[in-house]
């Protein structure tokens, strides 16, 4: 039954019922007491984390399973790991084709005046190496910059990329830089042993550039910044920087090709360095022996970790040991060793913003690194490979410094090269003035510049995706949309079991108003998941007769007594007291609690359920349909006449969960609607949430799967309503008009234009509550008082 079908008979029932009103007992009618004696957004958020790191044990026990192997051959193999390289692409973000550029193209003309042009050697002909300021071409636009350590002996016997931690400059890395202490020997020590050894510089941990000065500077790392707004865009930090290791792979296959040579191609990595060197090789079988120093171990915390790290849908199938698995049958040395340890978020400075993401990074604990490293054993071992996978501990229990005398001479033995007997002397040092600074900020902005050109375009992706869909008639539009619906909860939101378990129903009273009376309600969704709520029913409910409901949705941090009090309440300048007002008018009203309340505490909730392609509108869509099949079956409640009114973050619920819940018959969109792609990832706008400290909002490839539009195209031909103030500083009111003429176009070419509308009001961020009522009374068929 829908919302027309109902009309006459909810006409009648207003005009001639004449029964009793029903009784108020302190717990509701077939419910048990509610008990619970914890605020229950509390409740709520504790038990949803529970569920989220119980989920995440369960991925890592299912994970073996997800895995077909072909191992009765390496070829068979490698072509067995097609299906999961390219799933590995799409989850990192590696997925733009790279570019054709003219190999590593020595900077000749660098400002590092102490490095000489290539073929010359830096001091006499004693040096074993020189430093070589290089960058090669990666994506339009995009550039890899870093040095080259070009061997000074005549043989050159292998080709590496040395990858160093995100808090290490290329020279810092190999002891070039004079004011710093060399961080690692292994770079050096290959050149010294005749390798050319490519040195890129990753996107730092620094916050210098990571904001627009036009609108503000902030706290996050570089780092950050660019995972931000790649994020929303279906790309990636680690994404680009694999594209640039890639690419320097190109160059160095194309050297081997112009010097009709065989060397081996080797990727050797610390800390962060690590992570890349091994989702690497992982992805291209090119590269011929790969070190992993200092990264490996469980991923289960990669929560807990810088938001760089964090990969949607990472853990379903890709641990450490599933990625080194897909190295095999190639030599792999994992190195037990000490990294920089980093905490986020950094304490801003007086000229920055603050709202970086929690996280830090330490030292793996060896027992950790010996369990991860056994799966991947395992899988070596069914190549019968075990002899080229090697765990080196570097000092006492895997706390030394990484590049350890046994990892460098593994390396070498697995690249098939003879040690060189040499004595090692001080590295090479640059005395000219080193504009690290600058090349970072090259290297920023250029991923900055392609990120806001996907941004720019993703708008034509969406319009060919969706315009895909039979939009003739609602009918037929009705049908193509379940297609849709399912993506965008698969892909998108992150799809949860149906819950199965019974919903337990407790319940008390609360509230006692001359008009309504008001009822906590608990229910049960999943072991550790409940959905809660207060309902409140007018004071003139007669027995047997049927309602409407307006489900009113409060917003961040909030919580339901929000929506109902008065003046003088905190809630209520933003408001207005809605729930409450709806129910003076006759309205059956239920204002559920969302589990978007306790700063990190939920928002780390976000962190713990992407790794599993999850967000936090994954337990949001399944507590709201538990509690929508509970209020249906009220007495009370005529099922076929359901709505939603949210704002804010309610607002947010408003587009992501009416349309994926035909359960509701209509909703409305109050203080949130706008481009909402444009405001996750523009840096040029003020309202961007790139600047705040909701680090938790952006939403995996959202770009290319759905914006605010297109996520109500899948109300129709059920009403959507959109209510608007003026001075609301969520967005631009031309942004909310631009999204919201896509709507109406689309339902008016359905013959749908009477089901939407928009209302702007003089007004700031709050409910407005006249034309947002019209539409109720007129589309829930329910008569003004």
């Amino acid at each position: 039954m829908n919302c027309l079908a109902s009309l006459l008979s909810s006409w009648l029932t207003l005009t001639v019922w004449t029964a009793e009103p029903i009784p108020f007992p302190p717990t509701l009618p077939n419910t048990q007491p509610l008990t619970i004696d914890q605020p229950l957004d509390e409740v709520m958020v504790a038990g949803i984390d529970r569920f989220a790191l119980n989920a995440i044990e369960q991925a890592k026990a299912a994970r073996a399973g997800k895995w077909q192997r072909d191992t009765s051959s390496p070829g068979a193999y490698n072509a067995s790991l097609e299906p999961y390289r390219q799933k590995f692409r799409e989850i990192i973000g590696a997925v733009d084709p790279r570019v054709r550029g003219r190999g590593l193209e020595i900077l000749a003309d660098t400002s590092l005046a102490g490095v000489q042009p290539p073929g010359t050697r830096l001091a006499d002909e004693t040096e074993l190496y020189n430093i070589l300021p290089a960058r090669w071409q990666v994506l339009p636009g995009v550039t890899a910059e870093g040095l080259v350590l070009e061997p000074t002996a005549d043989e050159i016997v292998g080709l590496v990329i040395a990858i160093p931690d995100a808090t290490w400059t290329p020279e810092e890395f190999c002891g070039a830089d004079p004011d710093k202490h060399e961080a690692t020997i292994l770079p050096r020590w290959l050149a010294e042993q005749g390798c050319i050894v490519v040195i890129p510089t990753l996107i730092s941990r620094e916050e210098t550039f990571s904001g627009n000065p036009a609108i503000a500077m902030t706290n996050q790392s570089h780092r950050e910044w660019i995972y931000r707004q790649a994020f929303e865009l279906g790309r990636h930090v680690l994404g680009y920087e694999v594209q640039k290791i890639h690419a320097a792979v190109d160059a160095l296959v194309e050297f081997n090709r112009d010097a009709g040579a065989d060397l081996p191609i080797t990727v050797a990595g610390v800390g962060d360095g690590g992570q890349l060197a091994m989702y690497a090789s992982a992805l291209d079988p090119r590269i011929d022996v790969t070190l992993v120093s200092g990264y490996f171990q469980p991923r289960e915390g990669v929560w807990q970790e810088p938001i760089d790290r964090n990969v949607w849908n990472l853990l379903t199938e890709f641990g450490d040991a599933e990625l080194a698995g897909m190295i095999a049958p190639r030599p792999l040395i994992i190195e037990a060793a000490a990294v920089p340890e980093v905490t986020t978020p950094y304490a801003p400075k007086p000229d920055r913003r603050a709202g970086a993401a929690p996280g830090h990074i330490k030292t793996a604990e060896l027992p950790a690194v010996q369990a991860e490293f056994a799966m991947t054993q395992s899988i070596y071992e069914s190549l019968q490979s075990a002899d080229q996978l090697q765990l080196v501990v570097s000092g006492a229990a895997g706390t030394g410094q990484p590049g350890s005398t046994r990892a460098l001479r593994a390396l070498l033995t697995e690249m098939e090269v003879e040690e060189l007997d040499a004595d090692m002397g001080d590295p090479l040092k640059i005395h000219t003035p080193i504009e690290a600074e600058a090349r970072q900020q090259r290297q920023v902005q250029e991923l900055v510049d392609f990120t806001q050109r996907l941004l720019k375009l993703s708008s034509k992706t969406r319009d060919q995706l969706w315009s895909q869909g039979d939009r003739s008639s609602a009918d037929a539009w009705a049908k193509t949309a379940e297609t849709y619906r399912a993506m965008v909860w698969d892909k998108l939101i992150g799809r949860l079991p149906e819950p199965s378990m019974p919903a337990n129903p407790r319940s008390r009273k609360i509230l006692e108003d001359q008009a309504y009376q008001g009822y906590e309600v608990v229910l049960d969704v999943y072991d550790d998941v409940i959905a809660a709520g207060i309902l409140l029913l007018p004071t003139d409910l007669k027995e047997g007769e049927k309602r409407p409901v307006v489900v009113c949705q409060h917003g961040l941090e909030g919580v339901p007594m929000d929506t109902i009090d008065g003046p003088g309440s905190s809630g209520y300048p933003a408001y207005k007291a809605f729930a409450a007002e709806l129910v003076k008018q006759g309205f059956i009203v239920y204002a559920p609690q969302n589990p978007y309340r306790g700063k990190d505490r939920f928002r780390t909730l976000q962190r713990k359920s992407n790794v599993l392609g999850r967000s936090l509108f994954s337990y949001i869509l399944p507590q709201h349909r538990v509690t929508l099949k509970w209020l249906s079956e009220q007495p009370w409640v005529d099922p076929a006449r359901i709505g939603f009114y949210g704002l804010s973050y309610g607002g947010k619920t408003a587009v992501r969960v009416p349309p994926l819940l035909p359960e509701y018959c209509l909703s409305i969109c109050s203080a949130d609607y706008n481009e909402w792609v444009l405001k996750n990832a523009s840096v040029d706008e003020r309202a961007s949430y790139m600047f705040t400290g909701e680090y938790e909002i952006f939403e995996w490839n959202m770009g290319h799967i759905a914006n605010y539009a297109e996520l109500s195209y899948l109300m129709a031909p059920r009403p959507f309503m959109v209510e608007r103030g003026h001075d609301d500083g969520v967005a631009l009111d031309e942004w909310t008009a631009w999204e919201y003429a896509k709507v109406r176009r689309f339902y008016a070419k359905m013959g749908l234009a009477d089901k939407t509308t928009i209302e702007f009001f003089n007004g700031p961020h709050t409910i407005n509550g006249q034309g947002t009522f019209e539409f109720l009374h007129q589309h829930l068929h329910w008569p003004k008082r």
